[in-house]
């Protein structure tokens, strides 16, 4: 019976202690963890060892050339007294930041060439003197020319361009890229930028070119031309004060080289100009006294037609006097009245962005036009100039040739026209050029 007891104590007691053990074991297990925190415990994991990695290659390539400068006597030679590349491999913090930088940049090399827009029409921006360049990046985002100011900061520091922005005017485009505008704000514009406006264009021909050359919105332009009484220099020129109700400057914006400030704040300071030297080579006085009778706004808006119609100089006397002859009812008996008939004044009525002077495919489409402009189907002068005569014109138009012609038609050559006193002579003449086969 002893022996019996002491053997079945032994198994409780070796069950009693392996029970003992399961409980530590259970107690020492850690609880179980999410997969999901597994994965980004492991990935935090991979990205820190990414970035030890690329500091250490980043250490490693400057110390490369450092040693390579330093312990394998490679040459480097300058001619300048001071060399600007000296240092540049030294182990330095400034040196292994640059490394940095550029390590982080070339990870997002695609976002470079991804421009903020669609719209290429150029805006102005402006960086003030003393603008530091993380300035100019927020800016630049806040107008929508970039989608990341520190993208461009960025750039702008590994490329060593935030040292070399200008203080100035821009013209940018939210279709530019990253490194586009970046280079583009290296040079300034010039506070005045050189334009020319040749003779015989039309006022949206002009605001155009000035709008091409960032002088001033097109559209704005128009409209002070449009409404030259609201401006505040209308008064201070006398060839203006009689001009009707509702007139615009069209006609007066003469033709020249101009000196014109970019981006200008007003209409008057792009104007003005125009008028003033107007009233330098023509002046009050200019646009009256002569030998056709006409004066003021009626001489100019005759002397715009004779510049669409001549091309050769010595020409526009003679093609003034057929239309002078018009008027004065010379040519009623061959003319039927006192219609111009001139293709100018309906090209222009019919003249949209594009293609301000409208072509016909013949000429018996100038009368479908119907336009005050119109010279086929309206007797006299148009409402109103159609274009921006020069000096020559003005002249021409002025003091005509004393003539009988009452048609002309161009010859092909040149420019050059053929005159006529008679429609009979006109309708050879244009047999003769092949105008009715």
């Amino acid at each position: 019976m002893r022996s019996c007891r002491s053997r079945s104590t032994d198994k409780s007691f070796q069950s009693f202690l392996q029970a003992r053990k399961r409980q530590r074991a259970q107690q020492q297990r850690p609880p179980s963890v999410p997969f999901s925190d597994r994965m980004l415990t492991n990935l935090a994991r991979v990205g820190f060892l990414a970035l030890v990695l690329g500091v250490l290659w980043s250490v490693w390539s400057v110390a490369e050339a450092h040693l390579s400068e330093q312990f394998m006597a490679t040459e480097h030679t300058s001619n300048a007294l001071i060399d600007p590349t000296a240092g540049q491999y030294a182990l330095t913090p400034e040196n292994i930041e640059k490394q940095i930088l550029a390590f982080n940049l070339r990870m997002r090399e695609e976002d470079l060439t991804l421009p903020a827009g669609e719209d290429p029409r150029p805006r102005p921006f402006t960086i003030i003197p003393g603008d530091a360049a993380r300035f100019v990046a927020a800016r630049l985002q806040n107008q929508g020319f970039i989608t990341d100011a520190d993208l461009f900061n960025l750039y702008l520091r590994v490329t060593g361009l935030d040292r070399r922005l200008e203080a100035g005017n821009f013209m940018l485009a939210e279709t530019m890229t990253i490194p586009e505008i970046a280079e583009a704000l290296q040079e300034a514009r010039f506070e005045e930028v050189v334009v020319t406006i040749p003779e015989g264009l039309r006022a949206e021909e002009i605001a155009e070119r000035l709008a091409e050359n960032y002088v001033i919105d097109g559209e704005r332009f128009l409209s002070a031309v449009r409404q030259p009484r609201s401006l505040s220099i209308f008064d201070n020129y006398d060839f203006l004060q009689s001009l009707p109700a509702g007139a615009s400057l069209e006609g007066y914006l003469f033709p020249d080289t101009y000196r014109l400030p970019v981006n200008a704040s007003t209409p008057e300071l792009v104007i003005a100009p125009f008028l003033d030297n107007f009233e330098n080579k023509v002046g009050h006085d200019g646009l009256s006294g002569g030998s056709s009778g006409l004066s003021g706004r009626d001489l100019i808006n005759l002397a715009a037609i004779v510049e669409r119609e001549a091309v050769q100089a010595d020409e526009r006397p003679l093609i003034a006097s057929v239309y002078v002859n018009r008027l004065n009812g010379n040519c009623v008996a061959d003319v039927g009245g006192t219609y111009l008939q001139a293709d100018p004044t309906v090209q222009y009525a019919r003249g949209v962005a594009g293609n301000w002077w409208w072509k016909p495919q013949s000429i018996a489409e100038y009368s479908q036009v119907v336009s005050p402009y119109n010279t086929y189907l309206n007797p006299g002068l148009p409402p109103g100039p159609i274009a921006s005569p020069g000096l020559s014109a003005i002249e021409a138009t002025r003091n005509p040739a004393d003539s009988a012609y009452c048609f002309f038609v161009a010859t092909g050559e040149d420019g050059r026209h053929v005159f006529a006193r008679t429609l009979a002579e006109h309708e050879q003449n244009l047999r003769t050029y092949g105008y009715n086969p």
